[in-house]
């Protein structure tokens, strides 16, 4: 049997509306996180280790543990983060679509800018212009294809390992422990 690690994320809060958007009117389980403590939550996850499976333990006072929404924060938050995933999955479908776009025009820039300085010399004849008419376009060509090769070499991978801790976030088990005295909101 394979052994996963899991790490743990602890949220103290004196209330577990202080975890949700408060001017979110849906009930407990569709409704957002808090930026803040959504923020608390991936901030501490992005830290931890890739391969480790997390668990969110969520300390509150006792008065707070048979608040509606205490009853249902691990649906709650996974169907939050869930949702996440899912639209930072859309964020990266589009951003592949618009380099797939951008490579096709950038490719026909390339050919074309390729095919002018190729016969520059029959419009400038001979001389230092074509020379800096040739090398221009050729530059061209290449800078027209900057933005896909950028698209498609460095920038979908923050995008992807994003989209993966959301999904890691939304199957960690989330658990709720009674604190005794004071506590530290997220």
């Amino acid at each position: 049997m394979e052994r996963r690690d899991i790490s743990t994320i602890e949220v103290s809060v004196d209330d577990v509306d202080q975890l949700y958007e408060s001017l979110d009117p849906y009930p407990f389980h569709d409704r957002d996180l808090d930026a803040d403590a959504e923020a608390y939550i991936v901030g501490w996850a992005r830290e931890l280790p890739r391969d480790h499976a997390f668990r969110i333990l969520v300390h509150l006072p006792p008065a707070a543990m048979n608040n509606p929404g205490a009853v249902g924060l691990s649906r709650s938050m996974k169907h939050f983060f869930a949702l996440r995933a899912e639209a930072i999955e859309r964020d990266l479908r589009e951003l592949f679509r618009i380099g797939r776009m951008s490579l096709l025009i950038g490719a026909v820039v390339l050919v074309a800018c390729v095919a002018a300085a190729q016969n520059a010399h029959l419009v400038l004849g001979e001389g230092p212009l074509l020379t800096v008419t040739r090398e221009s376009l050729i530059l061209l060509g290449w800078v027209a294809n900057w933005r896909p090769l950028e698209i498609f070499l460095y920038e979908w991978w923050p995008v992807a390992r994003r989209r993966n801790l959301y999904r890691r976030l939304s199957v960690a088990d989330v658990e709720l422990r009674e604190t005794v005295g004071a506590s530290h909101p997220a």
